[in-house]
């Protein structure tokens, strides 16, 4: 996490010099806090989770089964009083029933387009991986352009629009991988990993989670969301940051070391990120400690080294990336 800088608690003006409301931020760590009460000793997946959907992202959590990974999603739509649809993806699952089929209706003797999940705010893509690459290219476009397109006519999604999907390990049975392109869709991919013994005693001798998750209740409306996403856009990023992060792309391209280096939508990627995380911490400008703060999340799903193979850990790809590249 970036270091504190000693402000005192007041707005914090961006590079407009428009204030930030303090009280926003602080509705933030709300919502940290209580989806910190249904994942135990998880917090920094957590903000990771929520700069993700600052930034207007979508997020791929990978994980084995069993740690939380739906839980998570679940309280983060709960958390930010969202819309919240969870679609199972398995091998039989077909586009229609992700963006919604045309059924024909007698009273009006023509056919009526009914809606399916990807038309909520919140998009729990549970277990992506297991469907075939023709389910899975289903969220292309609503990913990337929020919108869908059935029978001819496209069709605007609701805003705020979150994609979380979670998927198994590819090494694990009955598992079809990402394409390169649909990954390169989400901003973030983390991982949860086991709980510590402290956090996994608290769980073995607290409240059923499905019975907490019950009981919460949104720390923010939708609006009060959409405008610290505006926010975070108007977060400073001076021309040094902006050299730093030119660095790291421009060194994955020219290494050798790396199958493929960062894309123009990586960079963007990792400067929204490193926005939004200046603005969970209460900053109206980036610096570089935001960026190697992001960077494991944005860059791991898609850096894949040439002398390796198989299970890629993405923080080992970025702490390697951040010792090449000096900070200009």
């Amino acid at each position: 996490m970036a270091p504190d800088t000693g402000r005192k608690p007041r707005d914090v003006a961006n590079s407009t010099g428009r204030p930030i409301p303090r009280n926003m931020t602080q509705q933030v760590e709300k919502v940290v806090a209580q989806v910190g009460s249904i994942i135990l000793g998880k917090a920094r997946q957590i903000r990771l989770a929520i700069a993700c959907l600052l930034a207007r992202g979508h997020l791929l959590i990978e994980d084995i089964p069993g740690v939380g990974k739906t839980m998570l999603a679940h309280a983060l739509a709960t958390s930010l009083g969202l819309d919240f649809q969870r679609i199972q993806f398995t091998s039989d699952l077909l586009p229609a029933d992700i963006i919604g089929v045309s059924i024909y209706d007698r009273e009006n003797g023509g056919f009526r387009f009914h809606p399916g999940p990807i038309f909520s705010q919140v998009v729990l893509a549970d277990e992506v991986n297991r469907a075939t690459p023709k389910a899975q290219s289903a969220l292309l476009e609503a990913m990337e352009e929020h919108q869908v397109t059935a029978e001819g006519e496209t069709r605007r999604l609701r805003q705020p629009f979150f994609v979380i999907a979670t998927q198994n390990p590819s090494y694990q049975v009955g598992t079809f991988p990402l394409p390169e392109s649909q990954l390169d869709r989400f901003l973030m991919r983390i991982h949860l990993g086991y709980p510590d013994n402290e956090a996994e005693r608290a769980l073995l001798q607290g409240e059923d989670r499905r019975d907490l998750l019950a009981g919460l209740d949104p720390c923010m409306t939708a609006q009060e969301l959409i405008a610290l996403q505006h926010d975070a856009q108007q977060i400073h990023a001076s021309a040094a940051l902006l050299d730093y992060v030119q660095a790291l792309v421009g060194h994955t391209r020219r290494a050798a070391e790396y199958v493929n280096g960062l894309s123009p939508r990586a960079a963007l990627a990792v400067l929204y990120a490193a926005r939004a995380w200046a603005l969970m911490a209460g900053r109206g400008h980036a610096v570089p400690e935001d960026v190697q703060a992001v960077l494991p999340g944005v860059v791991g799903h898609r850096l894949i080294p040439a002398d390796e193979t198989g299970r890629i850990n993405g923080a080992d790809v970025a702490a390697r990336l951040i010792r090449q590249v000096a900070i200009p």
